[in-house]
């Protein structure tokens, strides 16, 4: 495979995105993936996020993610430095249909949201036994 990253800009495909169509401040959370033999796990870090307010929904083979951040209080003095932005988090996934749907669950610790996406039983790998003779 070629390494796109030293070519030229008029060499590179042009990426189609989809029209945002939300308004506010929406930023898109760090997120690692990791498969095994049973599942693929998804680490997608929340912070400034409570629990209850992260919607998680599985649609259309699609998995949508979006966490509210409330706002922390304005203190009444003048800021000396200010890096952190506010605003909600939002991104959303293509789920192969190997993934089982119906057994996606998900948990919530220490700022970073775990998604759990077993898949389908045929496609597991197994081990298949040879015999001898």
């Amino acid at each position: 495979m070629a390494d796109m990253t030293h070519a030229p800009a008029r060499d590179r495909a042009e990426v189609a995105q989809a029209e945002a169509t939300r308004g506010g401040v929406f930023f898109t959370p760090a997120v690692d993936i990791v498969e095994t033999d049973k599942e693929l796990a998804l680490f997608a870090e929340l912070p400034g996020v409570k629990p209850e307010d992260v919607s998680l929904r599985y649609e259309n083979g699609e998995l949508v993610l979006h966490a509210k951040v409330t706002p922390r209080t304005q203190a009444p003095q003048a800021w000396l430095l200010r890096e952190y932005e506010q605003g909600d988090f939002y991104r959303a996934f293509r789920i192969h249909e190997s993934i089982d749907a119906g057994k996606i669950a998900a948990e919530f610790k220490n700022g970073v949201l775990i998604v759990h996406l077993p898949k389908v039983e045929a496609a597991q790998p197994r081990q298949i036994a040879v015999k001898t003779q």
